[in-house]
């Protein structure tokens, strides 16, 4: 067994094989960017060494710094994660050259299922279900046209060496596959340095299960059975389970046995998944195979109790598989929900920013939390903004997502977008509490998944209030019974008026100071309020007649009121700002986050009509189309294709059309 490893990747999953070396003995060596520079992995490492810039491709992704370290710290073996270098065949050949253990698969075996077109061609040869389309080498957009156009709509367009999303798109029309093709092809070459792409037919309703395979330096190969992935949002996995709901032994059987032979066909070592899209009658079409450890390892870990990173460390070592395919068992039902720092009400987009209040639910035999993150850490632009996966477990479904819906109930992130409350409203849409799954199963439940926006609770304002007024009490600096904010006055009974907002809803509360406590007027109605507020912002408050257990934190002028599993931003209007509300552009589209403009669609001095594309930006690896608000003129554009922008900043000026 190795004695020192290192780490050639950030984040959680540097965390996560962090652990599992700790646990086994194995020190580690954890490398980072300069925007990781003060990172939970480099914190957690025996050691760590600085090999780049933020970018990507001048650090993570830079093979030669990273042997570097290898070789001057001493590392036995290199564990590449997942993204970056780790389905990288020339990275693995470059370890085996300097005689440094790639915990991963062969080389020849990254190639050979790198390519999807070249996987598809081999799963072809070995009789696995292929979805009907075009998976060959000619990439003349007419050609490929011509290619869908036999296959027939709706089809999707997949970069050949993609993954995680990147790259993909479902065409339902034919005028539509010029601009899809081409938009595919910029993301996959700035993802992965390649442009190829395949072109197959969409499958309606399909669901995506995929199955877990490990393999041995002895030739054995084993299935640990299979997991749900079929929740997505723009091709990216957002929920995933194991087992998948409705799987009958025999068809799990079947999928097995077609997966260890695909790893077999290619002499696969270590962990890898094998993709599958299903169709409701339960059929089932190879997709793709992951040579490497998947995002959503976790929740195989929790069904068979297994330790996949300690498997990988061990076959890498030489030793043979732990267990035999026989010894393997299923054990009750877990569910992974993925915390991301982003904005669903806006598309999803990814957040930056610092992570104020990071408070996760307590782990315990029935809830694990991974992550690369903590409270006071930084969501960088340059890369995935993940903060944590949520893992839960227990006998059955039904229980599992009672966990997974208490456990998100807890969860308080503060000072970036998060989807903690899409996950919330997710997990208890019929649709998926039913198992009634797909993979547009977020588009169709759109009603229920983004509800319009509900008056704020008169309880939320009390909160909020009260916060506000013990906060206000506790600034005092000195010990002048004159300068205490209690609202003690000579003689008198104060009122005065908070004014709170919540995106546009503006609240004036009345505030009379009482023994004990304070008296709210809030909508006309009067509440008598008092709390104790206890660490991260906890507080347990008399409302009225009624007991609440809530949290407020402070960010800024925002108070985050966590309260009944829900998060309302509210914030403290000043005297000057009492009147406002939303943003106003003047005439100006904003770019949504920092990223780098990649395409000019539009020309300027042209009328559009409302939604035509204007620009393309990049930010976090996926593009990002910014569309007209409304018909009116493409005044100018202040950025050029590869002008890097900042967050907020006017992109286009742009007048709308007066309506008559």
């Amino acid at each position: 067994m190795f004695t020192k490893i290192l780490i050639a990747n950030r984040g959680e999953i540097a965390c996560r094989v962090i652990k599992t070396a700790r646990r086994m003995g194995i020190a580690t060596v954890a490398v980072y960017s300069d925007a990781d520079a003060n990172a939970r992995h480099v914190r957690l490492a025996d050691e760590a060494v600085r090999i780049g810039p933020a970018a990507a491709r001048e650090s993570y992704l830079r093979a030669d710094k990273i042997l570097e370290v290898a070789r001057a710290t001493g590392a036995q073996a290199v564990h590449p994660g997942y993204g970056f270098l780790s389905e990288n065949d020339a990275f693995a050949d470059a370890c085996a050259e300097a005689g440094i253990v790639f915990i991963g698969p062969p080389a020849s075996a990254i190639r050979a299922m790198g390519s999807k077109s070249a996987a598809k061609a081999l799963m072809d040869k070995a009789g696995v279900p292929l979805t009907p389309g075009y998976h060959g080498d000619r990439q003349e957009p007419a050609f490929l046209a011509e290619q869908a156009a036999n296959i027939g709509y709706p089809v999707l367009i997949k970069a050949s060496a993609g993954g995680g999303g990147k790259g993909m798109r479902r065409v339902d029309r034919a005028e539509d596959f010029e601009s899809a093709l081409a938009s595919c092809q910029r993301e996959a070459i700035n993802a992965f340095g390649d442009q190829h792409v395949l072109v197959e037919k969409y499958v309606l309703r399909p669901r995506h299960i995929e199955i877990q395979v490990f393999g041995d330096t002895q030739g054995d190969c084993v299935y640990l059975f299979e997991r749900d992935c079929s929740v997505q949002r723009r091709h990216q996995k957002v929920l995933e389970e194991a087992p998948a709901p409705g799987m009958t032994p025999e068809r799990r059987a079947a999928m097995g046995q077609a997966a260890v032979e695909a790893a077999k066909a290619v002499g696969y070592v270590g962990a890898g998944t094998v993709e599958f899209i299903a169709n409701q009658d339960g059929s089932f079409y190879f997709m793709e195979m992951n040579t490497r450890l998947q995002v959503e390892h976790p929740v195989t870990e929790m069904i068979t109790g297994l330790d996949l990173v300690e498997w990988q460390l061990r076959v890498a070592s030489g030793e043979p598989l732990p267990l035999r395919q026989e010894q393997l068992t299923l054990d009750g039902h877990a569910l992974e929900a993925r915390i991301y720092a982003e904005d669903p009400d806006r598309g999803f987009l990814p957040s930056t920013g610092r992570l104020v209040h990071l408070v996760p639910p307590a782990e315990n035999d029935h809830v694990r939390v991974d992550t690369g993150v903590e409270q006071g850490d930084e969501i960088s632009p340059h890369y995935d903004p993940m903060i944590a996966k949520l893992i839960v477990w227990d006998r059955d479904r039904p229980r599992a997502l009672a966990r997974m819906r208490a456990a998100l109930a807890q969860y308080r992130v503060v000072g970036v977008s998060n989807n903690v409350e899409f996950l919330q409203r997710l997990v208890t849409a019929p649709a998926f509490a039913n198992a009634d799954l797909d993979t547009a199963l977020i588009e169709r439940e759109n009603a229920v998944l983004f509800p319009a926006p509900q008056p704020v609770p008169q309880a939320v304002w009390a909160l909020a209030a009260l916060a506000e007024l013990q906060r206000e009490a506790q600034g005092v600096r000195d010990d002048s019974p004159w300068s205490v904010l209690d609202g003690w006055r000579l003689n008198s009974t104060t009122q005065r008026t908070l004014t709170l907002r919540f995106g546009d809803e503006v609240q004036p509360i009345g505030v009379a100071y009482v023994s004990g406590g304070h008296a709210l007027t809030i909508g006309g109605q009067s509440l008598t309020v008092r709390g104790q507020f206890g660490p991260s912002g906890t507080v347990h408050a008399q409302l009225g007649e009624r007991r609440v257990s809530a949290a407020v934190v402070t960010s800024g002028e925002k108070r985050q009121v966590f309260f009944e599993g829900r998060s309302w931003p509210v914030t403290v209007v000043g005297a000057l700002s009492a009147g406002g509300g939303g943003d106003d552009h003047a005439g100006g589209l904003k770019a949504p986050m920092p990223g780098k403009v990649i395409a000019l669609i539009a020309t300027a001095g042209s009328v559009v009509e409302k939604g035509a594309p204007l620009l393309v930006l990049e930010a976090m690896k996926m593009e990002h189309t910014i569309s007209a608000p409304a018909k009116g003129l493409v005044k100018a554009f202040h950025f050029a294709a590869g002008d890097q922008v900042t967050d907020g900043v006017d992109l286009v000026d742009f007048e709308a059309e007066v309506q008559p």
